[in-house]
């Protein structure tokens, strides 16, 4: 047991990263800095609007944290993956650690100094795993061991050119969350996997990470069931058989471990089989994680605060642990934070928009470049560019944006009135798709569709080519049920099909090869957008190729 003093709160404090609302230092957080001595936020995209205004939020957090008597700087961190299956698309491993080391050139700018990435999944679904050989040589040329070890040259890459340039990179999602249908977001994925089975895939890149030069700075443990390691279906975030024995006494790990938000359903909702918020900060902790994670409602920051508050003083929570912990919280500070003179210093906005210019413009080109290299034709190349008769209308469709749950924010663009409805559901990365591609076309119609609206007849009937949009359809089916209504009714008119996020909404779907082009882009963003419409319909070649098997 402890006294709660001012001391033991100021450590406690150390152990949660949270984030919070608006493009202003909220209230909220500034109370979470000065009273309950958070030590970490987490940015997300409804905090960001440019540049210099990132860099002055980010410095008046951390002046509120030195006024608060904070001993050493807060940790920014923000999910930046710079898309992971893009990078690996590319084919290079070295583009992906241009790309880190350019993005966290300009994060660091702007006072930003942890990233939660790489992403080290590998996708190896349970129905294809294999019982690895005594003899290591029988499975060298498995395809599994191949995927492993892809993953592995590119996380590495990731994690190296983040570190390079002074970000603490985070791979995750530990102990590998590439083999579920379910999203953790939503519910608790359950993973029938043996140690040796872990080992011979999912636990590779993982291990490669945590003993490179430098080792990675911290891992992220993710929200996933693994019964036949564990013994029970405790969520690995929670389970100290997972990041105690396993990550730490087996593989060595002695940096940073934090959890993926504990917002999410697999933990936060009671009818998903979650202990809830403040339950599973405590177990978190309990099972081994430095620093829990809580994104998003104020009210679950101090109910997680107040918990280990109590278990902390009845015993139930040894603070001797706690500073174990805090001591590695604490070296990487030092590492990549600094101290008050390095957040803290003052340049003139003339001297930083400067500075920010000429590192925009020294980054454009290896983004461009990027961009081209990764973007793929699955299949029907010899279709394109599209040519669309002058007068001719062309129909761009594109999926409504869904909100997972109140762990995820809505998507760029989204906006709701007072009572959170939704006012337009385009999203901004689709209108700027739309925008390109009427600049190629005379006639165009932009149609937003949804799963409770269905195909108009006479829309299509006097369309000349149809680009139809997919985001994750593999989970969303019914925007592959509306693409086959779709289909249906334009006859022998050309169709390109895009795989706007991951790549697998078309998996199985042979009887749509002849008819249609399918192009991935592995990102839903403006700069793959403007590459696949570069390709679509100026003829340029696409580069990258496809990272997984579908």
């Amino acid at each position: 047991m402890a006294v709660l003093s001012d001391e033991v709160k100021r450590e406690i404090g150390q152990h949660f990263v949270f984030g919070f609302h608006g493009h202003q230092v909220s209230e909220d957080i500034k109370t979470l800095i000065r009273d309950y001595y958070l030590g970490n936020v987490i940015l997300m995209k409804r905090n960001v609007l440019d540049a210099k205004q990132v860099r002055n939020i980010v410095r008046e957090l951390q002046s509120i944290a030195k006024e608060s008597g904070h001993e050493k700087p807060l940790l920014i961190g923000i999910d930046q993956e710079n898309g992971a299956m893009a990078l690996a698309a590319t084919g290079n491993p070295d583009i992906a650690y241009q790309v880190s080391a350019a993005t966290a050139k300009e994060l660091k700018m702007v006072g930003i100094n942890w990233v939660y990435s790489p992403v080290a999944d590998v996708y190896v679904p349970t129905e294809t795993v294999w019982e690895p050989s005594v003899s290591q040589e029988d499975d060298e040329t498995h395809p599994h061991i191949a995927e492993s070890k892809e993953v592995t040259r590119y996380a590495s890459s990731v994690a190296r050119g983040l570190t390079s340039c002074g970000i603490a990179p985070s791979a995750k999602h530990f102990p590998g969350h590439g083999d579920t249908y379910v999203d953790s977001h939503l519910a608790l994925p359950v993973i029938r996997k043996t140690r040796s089975q872990l080992e011979a895939t999912e636990l590779v890149p993982f291990n490669a990470l945590i003993h490179g030069t430098p080792p990675i700075a911290s891992v992220m443990i993710g929200h996933m069931a693994l019964p036949d390691l564990t013994g029970d279906n405790t969520p690995a975030s929670l389970c100290p058989k997972i990041t105690n024995e396993l990550l730490r006494n087996q593989m060595g790990y002695d940096g940073v471990v934090v959890t993926d938000c504990l917002e999410m359903d697999a933990i936060a909702e009671p009818l998903q089989g979650g202990c809830g918020v403040e339950e599973g900060a405590l177990r978190s902790l309990l099972a081994g994680a430095d620093v829990a994670m809580v994104c998003h409602t104020f009210e679950r920051h101090v109910g997680s605060i107040n918990r280990v508050y109590a278990a902390v003083e009845n015993g139930e929570l040894p603070y001797g642990e706690l500073v174990t912990s805090g001591r590695r919280i604490a070296k990487m500070k030092d590492e990549f934070a600094g101290n008050w003179g390095d957040v803290l210093v003052r340049e003139t906005e003339e001297t930083f928009q400067k500075e920010w210019n000429e590192l925009k413009k020294m980054n454009m080109e290896l983004s461009r470049t990027a961009y081209q290299k990764s973007l793929a034709v699955v299949w029907g190349t010899e279709k394109l560019p599209l040519k669309v008769e002058k007068k001719k209308k062309l129909l761009l469709f594109t999926p409504t944006m869904e909100s997972l749950n109140r762990a995820v924010d809505d998507p760029e663009g989204v906006l709701r009135d007072r009572l959170g409805r939704l006012r337009n559901t385009a999203g901004a990365s689709y209108l700027g798709l739309a925008s390109e591609v009427q600049k190629r076309v005379t006639t165009m119609r932009h149609i937003v569709y949804s799963s409770h609206e269905d195909v108009d007849k006479n829309i299509i009937s006097d369309a000349r080519a149809i680009v139809f949009v997919l985001r994750n359809a593999d989970r969303s089916i019914w925007q592959k049920h509306y693409l086959r209504k779709v289909l249906t009714q334009s006859k022998d008119i050309p169709v390109i099909l895009l795989a706007s996020c991951g790549p697998y909404d078309l998996a199985g779907a042979e009887d749509l090869h002849e008819k249609t082009v399918f192009i991935a882009t592995f990102e839903f963003t403006r700069n793959a957008f403007e590459a696949f419409v570069e390709v679509a319909f100026d003829g340029n070649e696409a580069q990258g190729c496809m990272p997984v098997s579908i």
